[in-house]
């Protein structure tokens, strides 16, 4: 493998961990709560960090292209655990739900693991996959049903 195609599988793997930990995230609680109770051999959990909530500071721009600005704060919890195979996760999420960001940090550690990676993506990853894109739906029909369409009348001939 030349230094292109390294760079190229890296960058692929980079995405594909970055689309986990994003739907890690996201994920409902109750979500998370059903994949652990089907997980027929549960890992030993060891707790490296947290789980702990702060807070982060929000930055935004005006128009998308402005100067930035502090916009706020907002709350944060997150928590690092290692498996007893030596496996290591780490999550995100907002908000203080200490329990579904622990169990986030689980199954990212699950998702790094090639004997469980397959069970992560199956019960965790596509379903919130597929609730997102829903709700995406649902979201733009309700703003296309109130799109109004301007249009320009011509009076006469100029």
């Amino acid at each position: 493998m030349n230094s292109a195609q390294r760079q190229e599988a890296e960058a692929q793997e980079r995405r594909e961990r970055k689309r986990a930990t994003d739907l890690l995230a996201r994920a409902e609680r109750d979500e998370l709560d059903a994949a652990w109770e089907a997980l027929l051999n549960k890992p030993t959990v060891q707790p490296v960090r947290g789980p702990e909530t702060g807070l982060v500071m929000v930055r935004g721009r005006i128009g998308g292209g402005g100067s930035p600005f502090n916009l706020g704060e907002v709350t944060v919890t997150r928590a690092t655990v290692k498996l007893a195979s030596g496996a290591v996760g780490h999550a995100h999420a907002l908000g203080t739900d200490r329990e579904k960001v622990r169990l986030a940090a689980i199954f990212d550690a699950l998702w790094h693991q090639p004997a469980t990676k397959e069970y992560v993506e199956k019960t965790i990853l596509l379903p919130v996959t597929d609730r997102i894109a829903e709700y995406d739906r649902k979201r733009a029909e309700e703003t296309a049903a109130t799109r109004v369409d301007f249009f320009t009348m011509v009076r006469g001939e100029d």
